[in-house]
């Protein structure tokens, strides 16, 4: 039997286009006494609804909510805005769904909502049919919120620039339309089956090592971006940038969130944004300020296009692309915040309440908790998961305060519903589903228990970690991180993920650092927190960050100081990297980016937080660069062996915290003899060698010296080993055969940014002419067809050329060298972006350490009288190194 017309959706809100040129209009309220549907148009247009619409006039006496209340469909016009305003009274409610169908409908149309019913605060109704309502499954958004009084559906005041009035009092009846942001139609509808649609890479779990990084803040000040892709998702998906990653050599990049964002009342009140963009305001729509200007201008398709380009470039570059989420609040905040969306249309079966007064439950610390109890907020949830990873392209999503989706009757529970909703779920079953194990209800903390097939950020990787390498050594205590702990986390923290049959070590996310939190730079040169600039009195962010600055507060020039905290930040990256698990680093730790000792700088969208790519304009190489060539070779040596491909713990723990004999792994105290049960629960042993054995490959030696003296190990007699990465290359040292640890300084290099006068060499080249016009036509024709200033699909068709190339080129642009072997490829490339992609991407070789001169009567070597022979190394004082046994057939 055929479903009467408006019934096609009855499950699932949102705009549909139909084939009759309107659509159907289908919203969820529950509580609602009554749903009107608004459409803007500007008044300098005719209307599209002239001949059904009654129009409606101001009048002092008569308030137009009492007018709309008498007519079906109803116009109004608001001359301050330049908009005509059309109201169509939905049909509803049927089993809480509200339905109208739109004799007309157009891609770009600005739409909302208006819903009326009982002001009653104290029962957690709030319905304002004065505050125009985005639509929650709108798929564009346009405008921003106004700190202004008609935004809030309560009576209150503007005063010095703060909202004054109670959450309590009386309804305010100032109309918030101009004030708030509007919805914006996008027709996509399965024409073609959606023959575009993406293809996941689908990175294996044990392959996949994430980045995680900021749109906005990784390209902002990137010097190879013309200004306009700076900051923007083109600029992310600019072929230099990619090549960067690539060189790097991450997997997976994970985006700080990407959906449209509100900035909390506060922070508004302070002239601040939410900068990291924790504060949703649509699940469907993308942030419209990260897109270019030129796309922000032709409006909300453009924008969205823009971000699915960016993730095609992304696959085609080999790269994932995981997004964070965040479902356990909205940016409405408590009570006393705006209501723009959800707390005007359902209140009351949106947000958790508390059992009496209105009050709303808050695990989250940002004023409400999304109901997930409530089986619609799931579907909801799980519709616009969905939406982003079919039409947007998105690769995995990673869950901001988990624990809070995952409660039921306020206690947390691995197999809550939604937990369950999106294991099932064809598509989003098989990509990457993260939490973030903890918020900050009532026993938040649940690091491991989510089961299968969620992974988890280890928090306890990270703090162990971190009090091994920096704080125990800055104080030069033991402080119960000794060879135990540190095994466990290198072994793929079975103690914490062995929770289910068939869930394996890459559940857990290893990291040391993460958007939240000091970088790595600022672990080791600040003692504290430094959060003046976020306006509130240093008290905000994390007191305990197990962080240390080695004897001055800050930057420093002394060199002693400087070699503490650069081998420190190179322990906790190659632990991070040489662990089991699946690592994750954040942006810029792989050349120290700082943020001035800020660890919460979640409003700061400035020079705090946008890297400093500073370092690599200098012609030789500087500090920095060769640090990252280090850890894009330590990444590489990583991926190349196939012991760490695969998702099973090294080892297991016993039920007493013991470590389970394991035939495919060694441990060896310095000495060469096996740790005793007794060495293992004695913190102060904090330096010892695992050996990862295998039949089929060469076996793997991890040497961690935890010590602040350089230190003689017996390795396994059985075998003649090479250095492949060692932590204290970056500071002159590396591990050696004998006596003693090797030393040496490196000259400087040139860097790859060299040769100015093939500038003038390519200006006069025929063929680097016609290049440039090529490119420009083609970059002209695919901005005109797109929207943006990125050519659609530039690094799966063709080299983007960008516009300081095209037309006269600023000092950095100059060519890399090559002379007449250049590349044709790169012709008309800037200096910069031809030397990283023809070079950085490459560039997964021997690092060149930084020359350090070091005092070496400061250390001593215990000499051992039997401790001399050719099974004797010699590794620098507080490094992690991994070396690989040589051939079997040589050991013969």
């Amino acid at each position: 039997m055929q479903l009467p017309e408006l019934h096609r959706y009855a499950t699932r809100p949102g705009l549909f286009f139909t084939d009759d040129g309107g659509a159907d209009v289908v919203a969820r309220s529950e509580t609602a006494d009554q749903l009107w549907f608004s459409v803007l148009e500007p008044i300098d247009e005719p209307s599209r609804f002239y001949n059904e619409a009654v129009r409606i006039n101001e009048e002092p006496t008569l308030p137009f909510i009492d007018q709309v209340r008498r007519f079906p469909i109803c116009t109004r016009v608001l001359k301050s805005l330049g908009v005509r305003e059309t109201l169509f009274r939905m049909e509803g409610p049927r089993y809480g769904l509200w339905y109208l169908h739109l004799d007309k409908a157009w891609d770009g149309m600005h739409y909302g909502y208006r819903a009326d019913g009982a002001w009653d605060p104290r029962h957690g109704l709030r319905f304002n049919p004065y505050k125009f309502l985005l639509d929650p499954y709108a798929k564009g958004i346009e405008g921003s919120m106004t700190l202004d009084p008609a935004a809030f559906a309560y009576d209150c005041s503007l005063k010095n620039g703060l909202i004054k009035g109670s959450a309590w009092g009386a309804m305010n009846r100032l109309d918030s339309l101009g004030k708030v942001p509007i919805s914006v139609a996008i027709d996509d509808r399965d024409v073609t089956k959606h023959d575009a649609d993406p293809s996941h890479p689908h990175v294996p779990w044990s392959r996949t090592v994430i980045y995680e990084l900021h749109v906005k803040g990784f390209t902002a000040k990137a010097p190879w971006l013309p200004e306009e892709l700076r900051g923007t998702y083109a600029g992310l998906a600019h072929p230099t940038t990619l090549a960067y990653l690539q060189g790097l050599g991450v997997t997976s990049i994970e985006l700080l969130p990407i959906m449209a964002k509100q900035s909390e009342v506060f922070l508004q009140e302070r002239n601040c944004a939410n900068y990291w963009g924790y504060s949703t305001l649509s699940f469907f729509s993308p942030e419209p300020s990260y897109a270019t200007r030129t796309a922000q201008r032709r409006g909300a398709r453009a924008v969205r296009h823009e971000v699915i380009e960016m993730v095609r470039a992304l696959h085609s570059a080999g790269f994932e692309v995981i997004m964070d989420v965040v479902f356990n609040h909205t940016c409405e905040g408590g009570n006393a915040g705006p209501s723009v969306c959800w707390r005007g249309l359902d209140n009351l079966t949106f947000y958790r309440q508390q059992h009496q007064g209105g009050e709303l439950e808050d695990t989250t610390g940002c004023g409400n908790t999304i109901d997930f109890t409530d089986t619609h907020n799931i579907t909801f949830a799980v519709d616009a998961l969905s939406y982003w990873a079919k039409r947007i392209g998105i690769d995995g999503f990673r869950f901001d305060l988990g624990v809070s989706l995952a409660r039921l009757n306020g206690s947390f529970t691995p197999y809550h519903p939604f937990l369950y909703a999106l294991r099932s779920e064809p598509l989003l079953g098989n990509l990457k589903l993260i939490m973030e194990p903890w918020d900050l209800g009532e026993q938040g903390w649940r690091t491991g228990q989510f089961l299968s097939p969620f992974a988890e950020w280890n928090d306890r990787f990270r703090d162990a970690t971190r009090r091994f390498w920096v704080r125990e050594v800055n104080d030069g205590a033991c402080e119960g991180v000794g060879m135990q702990e540190m095994a466990t986390r290198l072994c793929g923290s079975a103690d914490l993920f062995a929770t289910d049959p068939g869930r394996g070590a890459t559940s857990s996310i290893n990291f040391v650092t993460a958007h939240d939190g000091f970088t790595l730079a600022d672990l080791t040169q600040y003692s504290a927190k430094h959060n003046e600039a976020n306006g509130e009195h240093n008290n905000d962010g994390a007191d305990t960050n197990n962080c240390a600055n080695f004897g001055v507060e800050g930057p420093c020039d002394d060199p002693h100081v400087a070699l503490l905290r650069e081998r420190a930040r190179m322990n906790m990256l190659g632990t991070l990297m040489l662990s089991l698990g699946t690592p994750m680093m954040l942006a810029g730790d792989e050349f120290n980016n700082s943020q001035g000792g800020n660890n919460n700088a979640y409003c700061q969208d400035n020079d705090i937080t946008w890297l400093d790519w500073d370092w690599i304009l200098p012609e030789t190489k500087t500090p920095e660069y060769m640090r990252m060539e280090s850890i894009s070779r330590l990444i590489a040596v990583r991926k190349s062996l196939d012991i760490y491909n695969h998702e099973d713990f090294f080892t297991r723990l016993s039920q007493l915290g013991l470590l389970k004999p394991s035939s495919r792994i060694q441990w060896l105290l310095p000495d060469g003899t096996t740790p005793m049960e007794r060495d293992w629960f004695d913190t102060s042993i904090r330096s010892f060698t695992m050996r990862l054995l295998s039949k089929d490959e060469l076996d793997v030696a991890i040497v961690v010296n935890g010590c602040d003296k350089p230190l003689r190990f017996h390795m396994p007699p059985d075998a003649h080993w090479d250095v492949l990465w060692s932590s204290a290359e970056t500071t002159g040292e590396r591990p050696c055969p004998g006596m003693h640890e090797e030393r040496f300084t490196v000259p400087l290099e040139k860097s790859f940014w060299v040769d100015r006068a093939m500038r003038r060499q390519h200006d006069a080249d025929e063929t680097f002419t016609q290049m440039m016009e090529q490119a420009q036509r083609n970059a002209s024709d695919a901005a005109s067809r797109d929207g943006t200033t990125m050519a659609s699909g530039a690094a799966r068709s063709g080299h983007y050329v960008p516009k300081s190339a095209r037309a006269g080129a600023p000092n950095w642009a100059m060519c890399a060298a090559g002379g007449g072997d250049a590349d044709p490829t790169m012709l008309g490339l800037p200096r910069i972006e031809r030397a990283i992609r023809k070079n950085v991407a490459d560039s997964a070789t021997p690092s060149s350490p930084i020359g350090h001169v070091i005092d070496a009567d400061r250390y001593t070597t215990a000499v051992d009288a039997d401790g001399v022979g050719t099974h004797i190394w010699t590794f620098p004082a507080l490094s992690i190194s991994i070396l690989l046994q040589r051939s079997k057939a040589e050991e013969g």
